[in-house]
């Protein structure tokens, strides 16, 4: 069973995703809505006990019959609360299907059953009818709003009666005929049954306005034939947001669109894997599995790759593998079809830091010669002032008078020395 979302517009337009409700047997607060969203996050149970008549002959509906509700001993609920639930029946009432779940083929009829409880202690009358299914752009589970008429799997569902009203603390089960059209395309088809009670809120700007109040249960078809599952990603954008310090990797996000192309709701995990030049170095990332995407259906989803390291031209892809919703067998396997594109990633720090060794190395340098010059100048000068003080040691010295005046001169040897006299 699900409930509107509150605030959760109909039209699959910038509202959150559905969240899910199972069946309970207990009396239910209904949240205020203002447009038509089911909510559940079970995979359809078996097929239920209900068969598909031979020729495409038309049904009788019998009048809904109220049934008191079991579990009369539980407290009762809050009378200034309006409660009810919407779930599969069967013959001895609410069978505990989580949903209506069929596989018919082309021009096939069947009847079922939908029991409506009123957890109420007075009656209430309410609008039942069905509809068709989309998936919101977060990744919900919705149908049309009321005043939408179905095309799909919703207009094949015939109910006795527009409204029904349920005696206080009692149960209604519903007959209804389920008519597959004989061109009908092969696939899965989604839809809905719901129980709604329009009411009157306060809007935010303090106005009255309308609110419809829904709770229902889904239905899913497939029709026989040949199955497309395919899930694409479109619309790929990539940023990346270098890191502070040239020592770890910065953060590559891609926001993109997944579209099931194919006639099969599917489900799977997304991934992101960026690669650099040349192939140099892979990094990954992958999600959880994606909220089931119903045939044409799309959602927008995010995923963020951190540790990539800036290396000026990066390439992202971004890539969904598809698999089957809860048990279901797809023959053939889904098929993926990424998308990739590329994004700038300039190593702003680690330009810095060369940048700042460059300028480190610049300064060593001119301070090394300059050093080496500062030293060369002191070792002239000391140079200098040794010249310049030996030469007025030489100037102070007075002369020897033993000293030959005249070192040019000839070489005679003194008559003293010879031992003879002279001429």
């Amino acid at each position: 069973m699900w409930r509107d979302p509150p605030g959760d517009p109909a039209d699959g337009s910038g509202h959150e995703p559905a969240t899910p409700h199972p069946e309970r047997t207990e009396p239910m607060r209904l949240p205020t809505a203002l447009a038509a969203a089911l909510l559940a996050a079970v995979p359809a149970g078996p097929a239920p006990p209900a068969t598909a008549a031979d020729p495409p002959a038309a049904v009788s509906l019998a009048a809904p019959v109220p049934t008191p509700a079991p579990g009369a001993t539980a407290p009762a609920p809050d009378p200034g609360a309006v409660t009810w639930g919407v779930a599969p029946s069967g013959p001895d009432g609410p069978d505990g299907r989580p949903g209506f779940a069929y596989k018919l083929d082309p021009g096939a009829v069947l009847t079922d059953q939908v029991a409506v409880t009123n957890h109420t202690p007075r009656p209430l009358t309410l609008d039942v009818y069905a509809s068709d299914a989309f998936t919101t752009a977060q990744g919900g589970f919705d149908l049309l709003a009321a005043d939408r008429a179905p095309v799909d799997v919703g207009s094949w569902i015939t109910l006795p009666a527009r409204t029904v009203t349920v005696p206080a603390t009692s149960r209604v089960d519903i007959p209804f005929e389920l008519r597959v059209p004989a061109d009908a395309t092969p696939g899965d088809h989604a839809g809905g049954i719901v129980a709604s009670l329009a009411a009157e809120g306060t809007g935010p700007d303090g106005n009255r306005v309308a609110v419809d109040h829904r709770v229902g249960t889904r239905v899913h078809l497939r029709v026989t034939g040949q199955l497309r599952p395919v899930l694409a990603v479109e619309d790929l954008r990539i940023g990346y947001d270098g890191p502070a310090h040239p020592f770890t990797g910065g953060d590559l996000t891609a926001t993109f669109t997944v579209r099931n192309t194919g006639n099969v709701r599917l489900t799977g995990p997304a991934s992101l894997t960026a690669t650099g030049p040349l192939g140099l170095g892979t990094w990954t990332a992958t999600t959880d599995p994606l909220p089931e995407i119903l045939p044409g259906g799309e959602l927008r989803t995010r995923v963020r790759l951190s540790g990539v390291p800036p290396l000026v031209r990066l390439t992202a892809t971004a890539r969904v593998a598809p698999a089957a919703v809860g048990d279901q067998v797809l023959d053939p396997p889904p098929a993926a079809e990424p998308a990739r594109a590329a994004v700038w990633a300039w190593p702003w720090p680690h330009l810095l830091l060369l940048a700042g060794l460059g300028l480190l190395a610049l300064a060593a340098v001119r301070l090394r010669r300059r050093r080496r010059a500062v030293l060369a100048e002191a070792v002239a000068r000391a140079r200098a002032q040794g010249r310049a003080e030996a030469a007025a040691a030489d100037a102070d010295q007075p002369a020897d008078p033993d000293t030959d005046p005249d070192p040019g001169g000839d070489d005679r040897i003194p008559a003293a020395a010879t031992g003879k006299d002279r001429p």
